[in-house]
Parts: structure tokens; C-alpha cells; sequence
């Protein structure tokens, strides 16, 4: 299936799928793992170099999405589901934040300025059941990846729609992204269209093929073991 933007304008399925060969490859030879491991306070996880540039890494499209037609449906196992427009989503609490980011192909990038929405306010409203221990993540371009629920609801973790005092760009991930700076980045969905909550894991686009399921950065989850 040809993946669509909101404006209507094809994706580049060749592209998404070379991209997704070559990196699966990666897992499967192990490429960029180095064996260490380092404690969560140390700021550059084992690995990582330091840039001062924004890489842009996508799988060839790039959904066009005006903030008036963007909505974010939250839904699975909560006591109530929802979807918040553009304008619902300015009119909850505003967060701004400061953190790094890391990627799994090696860099990172310090001092991000965010800001969004909080994750707990999307807790708050949402109020997972019980048996909700996972969250899928779905973007505009059909990308999807995992979280345990915990990684979500942590205190720095939220949905952006700024950066440096400007709007999230486009190939950023804009209008909305979620941002978790704990995780390799892969799991901070661009385009952020969907929310579910879920008891059972399941694994997303890049999980499917090869990378960790929660991708710690300081115990360098960058791919599966044998025990996962």
C-alpha cells in the first residue's frame, strides 16, 4: 500500500523500503554497538557522538499536515478515549522543557528547547485501566513503534509542536511529535496521529526489524538480543 500525506501526495515506498533494508541489516550485524554501558546520569550515552546540527533521518516521506487539519486520537485501554484538534491541543497546560536527544545512528544533540503537552495530561484525561501497560504510537506516514507505559508517563516526556521558539519543522516531525530524551530517538514518533493503550507489547516499524523494544541509550539497546 502506497502510504498517503493529508494533502494527498504519495509517499516514496522504494525509498522507505531501501532505508528499512539497509538499517535492518544493521541490526542484524550488530553495527554501531561498542559492549559498554554507562549509568543514566552520564550525559553521552556509549556510542554517541555530540552535533551541533539537527540530522534529518525519515524513511522518504514527509506528511504535509496543517495544524488546522491535524488531530491526535487517544484511545485502547482508558477509561475515556478522545481527540483533540489543533485548538484543543493549545488549550491544554503548556510545558517547556531543555533535554538532549540520541539517536540510534550514533549522534546526539544537547540542549533542546520543547515546547507541547505534557504526557501526564494525556494520562490525566485518558486514565489507562489497569491492564494498560504498553503504548503504540501511529504517525501521519504509518510509522508506528512501542513504549512500556512507564516510558511514557515519565516527567520530561511530552508531545512538542515547538522548537527553539519556533514551530516544529516539517521534517521534525511537525506540527506534533512525541519527545521521550531517556530513549534512542527512533521512539519519539514524528507526526504524531494516534495513541493507543494496550496490555500486551507490540512491536513497532523499526522493532519488526530488528531494534530493541524499549531502546535504552546508556545500556545501548540499540537491537534485539537473543533473550528479547
Amino acid at each position: 500500500m502506497t502510504d498517503q500525506s493529508d494533502d494527498g501526495q504519495a509517499a516514496a515506498p522504494k525509498v522507505r523500503g531501501r532505508l528499512a533494508e539497509i538499517k535492518q541489516g544493521w541490526a542484524e550485524s550488530g553495527r554501531f554497538l561498542t559492549g559498554e554501558t554507562r549509568p543514566a546520569g552520564e550525559r553521552l550515552p556509549p556510542g554517541q557522538h555530540v552535533v551541533t546540527n539537527w540530522p534529518i533521518l525519515d524513511l522518504g516521506t514527509r506528511p504535509k499536515v496543517a495544524p488546522e487539519r491535524w488531530q491526535l486520537r487517544v484511545f485502547g485501554l482508558v477509561e475515556e478515549s478522545f481527540t483533540w484538534d489543533w485548538q484543543a491541543m493549545l488549550a491544554q497546560p503548556q510545558t517547556r522543557s531543555v533535554s538532549d536527544i540520541h539517536c540510534v545512528t550514533t549522534w546526539s544533540r544537547y540542549d533542546n528547547h520543547w515546547e507541547g503537552v505534557a504526557t501526564s495530561v494525556i494520562l490525566a484525561q485518558a486514565r489507562p485501566r489497569p491492564e494498560a501497560r504498553f503504548v503504540v504510537l501511529y504517525s501521519y506516514d504509518d510509522y508506528t513503534t512501542n513504549l512500556p507505559l512507564a516510558d511514557f508517563a515519565s516527567p520530561d516526556a511530552l508531545l512538542a509542536h515547538r522548537w527553539e521558539g519556533e514551530p516544529l519543522p516539517v521534517e521534525h516531525g511537525g506540527p506534533v511529535r512525541l519527545v521521550v530524551p531517556h530513549l534512542y530517538f527512533w521512539k519519539s514518533a514524528k507526526w504524531l496521529r494516534r495513541i493507543e493503550f494496550v496490555a500486551e507489547d507490540r512491536r513497532g516499524f523499526w522493532e519488526e526489524r530488528g531494534y530493541h523494544d524499549r531502546g535504552d541509550p546508556w545500556a545501548e539497546q540499540r537491537y534485539h538480543d537473543e533473550e528479547d
